[in-house]
């Protein structure tokens, strides 16, 4: 005979257990067990204030990013809808079922705020990297060099040429990251041929034949035998006098 589904009226209580909900071996438990944000918490104590109201608890905005990293969420505010509505992202974020999930614009404020001058992503790496060697991840006998080029978050059509007249005193053309590249500018002395509005640190360049855009350069230090990435260094991407035979 087939089932149908009752359709009771709502009930006043449930019992619900989001740690029952979690299967066992899903990942997000694998990852939990090696968690530890103690020294995480006392390496942002003095960037934050000893009076106010308190903070989103910046183990939950990192627990939240883990979670995007882990399952290619890129959004912000697509992070957030996920979590919200995801039981397994709820238990790993330490969140009840009825706790309220940060705005999305937390994570940007404390990005360009208390993570960026606490450098806490390295801090975050160096951790998980320490972590690897205590379990005997990183053998130390040999090491590789790779390096990748990846699109910077920039549009090709807000930037300025190199030597084009522009007033950088107007607060729609020079915002925070372009008055922080103003400030300490190509340092090292390389010639650009196309400055980015959005990310003016990234250099404007191409593969030999291929099409030029905003690029940077992700460097990383590899242990040879477990593949266990020991370092990681973002750089610009290639000089645009080495890219001149691609246009």
């Amino acid at each position: 005979m087939m089932g149908r589904l009752e359709e009771d009226a709502a009930k006043l209580f449930y019992e619900l257990s989001l740690d029952k909900m979690v299967p066992a071996e899903h990942l997000l438990r694998k990852i939990d067990r090696f968690l530890d944000f103690d020294d995480i918490r006392a390496h942002l104590k003095p960037f934050y204030s000893h009076t106010g109201r308190p903070s989103v608890d910046p183990e939950l905005m990192c627990r939240m990013l883990i979670v995007g990293y882990c399952y290619g969420i890129r959004s912000e505010r697509r992070l957030c809808e996920e979590v919200h509505l995801n039981l397994a992202y709820r238990w790993f974020c330490k969140l009840g079922i009825e706790d309220r999930v940060p705005n999305h614009s937390t994570f940007s404020k404390a990005r360009h705020g208390r993570f960026r001058e606490s450098d806490l992503f390295r801090k975050l790496f160096e951790q998980v990297v320490f972590s690897c060697m205590s379990e005997g991840l990183v053998k130390g006998e040999g090491f590789a060099v790779d390096a990748s080029m990846i699109r910077a978050d920039a549009s090709e059509d807000n930037a300025v040429e190199a030597g084009e007249a522009v007033d950088w005193s107007d607060p729609k053309i020079a915002s925070r990251p372009v008055t922080e590249y103003l400030d300490a500018i190509d340092q090292d002395g390389t010639p650009r041929k196309k400055i980015s509005l959005t990310d003016p640190t990234a250099r404007w360049t191409a593969a030999i034949g291929g099409q030029a855009r905003f690029t940077w350069a992700t460097n990383y230090l590899l242990d040879v035998e477990t593949s266990v990435i020991v370092g990681v260094e973002p750089t610009r991407g290639l000089a645009d006098r080495r890219q001149e035979s691609a246009y």
